[in-house]
């Protein structure tokens, strides 16, 4: 016998007793009888829904788990491209008063910042870019 029908069992047995209590006490308690019937449905029917509701929270949280667990894309065409607009609109006016102010030296370090910002970004869209290649892997290392 499942639990549904243990409880459907339950259920009827209580509706036996309270019509077999009305018989037996007569018509003035019958309000009484009824309003503790009902109570006792209303129980069943809170746990039933409490029941379902834990339980789709429950799928709630593992979807939102396993949807947490896989990989989201860290990047897309877009934000390479407009990062790659913007490195190049602001390398012009760095490129001008790097060199007017410094000359040569000053062009220099203006485009090794141009540069190092720019491979810190691709360093970060692609974290194995610049793993040596061969080497002790990360899997490897032991504690």
């Amino acid at each position: 016998m499942s639990g549904k029908d243990a409880r459907d069992a339950d259920l009827k047995k209580e509706l036996d007793a309270t019509l077999q209590a009305r018989r037996e006490l007569g018509e003035e308690y019958e309000s009484a009888l009824v309003d503790s019937f009902l109570e006792k449905v209303d129980q069943r029917i809170d746990g039933a829904v409490e029941r379902r509701m834990r339980r789709q929270l429950a799928e709630q949280q593992m979807a939102s788990a396993r949807d947490a667990r896989s990989p989201r894309p860290t990047d897309t065409w877009g934000e390479r491209f407009g990062f790659g607009i913007v490195s190049l609109v602001l390398a012009v006016p760095l490129s001008a008063i790097g060199g007017g102010v410094a000359g040569l030296p000053g062009l220099l370090v203006a485009w090794s910042g141009i540069v190092g910002v720019n491979v810190v970004q691709a360093a970060r869209i692609n974290p194995g870019l610049f793993r040596r290649r061969g080497g002790v892997r990360d899997d490897e290392w032991e504690d």
